[in-house]
């Protein structure tokens, strides 16, 4: 597979991936806390660098190589999230949790939202689905997706 498509179909993982946690998070019921949010930030620069590559030919190769890294980086971020579910370890976000502002219109408006909002805890999984929780299917796609990319790189400079 040359770079460009490599990066072109991360991005459309990465793709995959926020719609699945948009639709837990907006049809299913399921609140994100701080952790969970984060690891949405390596898909969207994943999708935004695919479309790059996309754009950009010539430029293909390091894009693409910027796609395995987010996908990479992102399986290392959510296997650490795992691990505070886990209890491997403390997060290292104090309180860990995460509200949403829900269409406030002032600031007055908002604060009050914000301190009526649950906190959503890390450390706490909000479904576990064969023994892992989002976060831990998150590690598995993202490295899975990684290598498979990181593969299909080395192989197409093989080839070249």
């Amino acid at each position: 597979m040359p770079p460009r498509a490599i990066a072109l179909f991360g991005g459309l993982a990465a793709a995959a991936a926020l719609a699945v946690a948009l639709a837990s998070e907006h049809l299913g019921g399921l609140a994100p806390c701080e952790l969970c949010l984060w690891q949405r930030w390596p898909y969207w620069a994943a999708v935004g660098v695919g479309l790059a590559a996309f754009a950009a030919p010539r430029l293909a190769t390091p894009l693409a190589l910027v796609v395995i890294a987010l996908f990479l980086g992102n399986a290392v971020l959510a296997a650490f999230h795992a691990g505070v579910e886990w209890g491997f370890w403390p997060s290292p976000l104090p309180g860990c949790g995460a509200a949403g502002s829900g269409g406030a219109a002032t600031i007055d408006e908002l604060m009050a939202r914000l301190k009526a909002a649950p906190i959503v805890r890390c450390d706490q999984p909000a479904i576990v689905i064969a023994g892992l929780s989002m976060a831990g299917w998150n590690a598995v796609f993202a490295l899975a997706v990684g290598a498979a990319l990181l593969i299909s790189w080395q192989r197409s400079r093989r080839t070249a």
